[in-house]
């Protein structure tokens, strides 16, 4: 018999990641996977193109549920996904990351005694006010297997009295960047449509609530990105939330190269050329350490300290480290093998 892998998606960090590890997935006998999307990115742009350049199958159940509060599309995907679990009767539920798609992924199975996997267990900003947090904590504390990325993830883990379970794969993210790079290179035609020159122009991306919610947060980082453009180009994909807050607070982009969301593909190559990356993200704070591009995070705090540590990354209002080294946490590119081998042999008969 094989085991059944019910993966729970819903935003761009989560295609990237899920891509790796349905690859993963299909190349191991024994295992057979079923995709629901929850719909919580619903633009084209950052959804279904992500599934076409990453070649991840076309989800068997898409529920479109976007919009509204945390505690509303939450509830929504609660619903939702419920049936499809009672229906699919899945060995595991995979969960990655931490949107609202993955706290109502975990919840859901977890209240019907379906074991969970979270991939990027672990993770702490430490921050509470983030809502990306109370998801990862939730999280893990509902996971029967807990897929690290790091040591570090380990003892948040162990901290909090997680020790069962738990895994130090590396980091699928890293798989997919090794994947997408190559076919970035050749296949992306985005520096010559935007008439960019490598190592000419920085990239930047805003989308997290701390920042586009709070108005006067929202001012700080614009300013801080116009003074970064004073000596170069800063080129800012805007997210559909940055968008509207800025339109809605009155708050002027004048002075970015602002460009529309683009896909996986076109972003890894503006990444692996840009001179700087400045972000809220923080899928994207650990891609710009797989270029081996400079980062500043627009935060007052970050889960990957790692980056900080070596030197590739910083808080936007912290020390710049001028000694940059490698990190070895993240694994050889093959994370996803070994979460899709754990997922075979620990899985319940």
């Amino acid at each position: 018999m094989s085991v059944k892998i019910l993966t729970v998606v819903g935003a761009r960090p989560q295609f990237i990641k899920a891509a790796a590890v349905s690859r993963a997935i299909r190349e191991t006998d024994g295992l057979a996977e079923v995709m629901i999307h929850t719909g919580q990115h619903f633009d084209a742009n950052m959804s279904d193109l992500f599934f076409e350049e990453l070649s991840i199958p076309k989800p068997k159940h898409h529920l479109d549920i976007n919009g509204g509060g945390h505690g509303d599309m939450t509830g929504r995907m609660l619903m939702a996904i419920e049936p499809i679990l009672l229906a699919e009767k899945p060995d595991w539920v995979v969960v990655y990351g931490d949107t609202n798609s993955t706290l109502a992924g975990s919840l859901a199975a977890a209240k019907l005694h379906i074991p969970v996997a979270h991939v990027e267990a672990g993770l702490r900003s430490f921050n509470r006010r983030m809502p990306e947090e109370l998801n990862r904590i939730v999280t893990d504390h509902l996971s029967t297997l807990h897929f690290c990325p790091t040591a570090t993830a380990i003892a948040n883990l162990a901290a909090e009295g997680v020790t069962e379970g738990v895994h130090h794969v590396g980091d699928v993210m890293y798989d997919a960047t090794m994947f997408a790079l190559e076919k970035a290179e050749t296949g992306s035609g985005i520096l010559a449509e935007l008439q960019l020159e490598p190592g000419q122009y920085a990239l930047a991306t805003v989308h997290r609530a701390e920042n586009t919610d709070d108005p006067e947060r929202l001012r700080d980082v614009v300013k801080f990105l116009l003074e970064q453009a004073r000596g170069r180009t800063v080129v800012l994909p805007l997210h559909p939330r940055t968008r509207h807050a800025a339109a809605r607070l009155g708050v002027s982009l004048d002075g970015l190269r602002i460009i529309e969301p683009v896909g996986y593909l076109d972003m890894a190559k503006l990444l692996h050329h840009a001179t700087e990356v400045y972000t809220d993200s923080g899928g994207l704070q650990k891609e710009a350490y797989f270029h081996r591009v400079p980062c500043v995070t627009l935060r007052d705090e970050t889960e990957w300290t790692e980056t900080v540590a070596s030197g590739w990354n910083r808080l936007w209002k912290g020390p710049v480290k001028s000694v940059r080294r490698d990190i070895n946490e993240y694994g050889t590119g093959r994370a996803a093998h070994d979460v899709v081998r754990l997922l075979g042999s620990c899985a319940p008969r």
